[in-house]
């Protein structure tokens, strides 16, 4: 995981790019990109917040994109899987639609996850006004012999004076033979320098999903 921090804060001395940072529906412009590292903890949600010291679990993740050429955004996402396995996938994003307030962008990602070979295709949609962003995050995890996995991610994003970022989110998903789940997800993103910004966020499990908690992180544009 340190290895990982010291590459985002790297990232920072680089340069600076376009919002919403994490592109969604939105490509990486040519020669720049997006890197991001976080931690995240939670507990069973009966469980008093003075238990904080022992986790039920914690995951780290990085993420990050590079826009390639005006219609090829390649990035690498490690972390954890919808099935809470581990995962490491690089993926190559392009536009469907990509003028005006309305994006639309496919994606297809290759890699592993909880150690077997999977494919990810995916599909984003977006809608970017002066002061907001709309964007939903549609995957399919194809694991080998294993089946396959939904996730869907709904996101809101609000721009706030100061360059500070409140974002508004609904992370849902299925494995194969589990249940749905839906977790809600608020953070709020701040700027620490020129090139470098911290998200600070909470998330509560809403159904198939009974774990809260909390997750930090460093953004950064290169």
């Amino acid at each position: 995981m340190r290895h990982l921090l010291l590459h985002a804060l790297i990232c920072t001395l680089l340069g600076t790019a376009a919002t919403p940072l994490r592109a969604g529906a939105w490509l990486q412009p040519p020669g720049r990109g997006f890197a991001s590292t976080t931690t995240r903890l939670s507990w069973a949600q009966d469980q008093p917040v003075q238990n904080w010291p022992r986790a039920e679990m914690r995951y780290d993740t990085f993420y990050l994109e590079y826009g390639a050429s005006r219609r090829l955004t390649f990035g690498t996402d490690l972390g954890r899987a919808i099935s809470g396995g581990g995962k490491a996938v690089a993926f190559v994003r392009f536009p469907l639609l990509g003028t005006g307030p309305l994006r639309v962008a496919g994606e297809l990602g290759l890699g592993q996850i909880e150690g077997v070979r999977a494919l990810r295709p995916g599909l984003s949609v977006g809608f970017g006004l002066e002061q907001s962003w709309l964007n939903a995050d549609l995957l399919a995890e194809i694991r080998e012999a294993k089946g396959t996995d939904y996730k869907l991610d709904l996101t809101l994003g609000l721009r706030l004076p100061r360059k500070a970022r409140l974002i508004l989110q609904i992370q849902s998903g299925a494995q194969q033979g589990d249940e749905a789940f839906a977790r809600l997800a608020p953070s709020l993103v701040l700027p620490l320098r020129r090139r470098l910004q911290i998200e600070i966020g909470a998330n509560q499990g809403l159904t198939g999903d009974n774990s809260s908690g909390f997750f930090m992180g460093l953004w950064s544009e290169f």
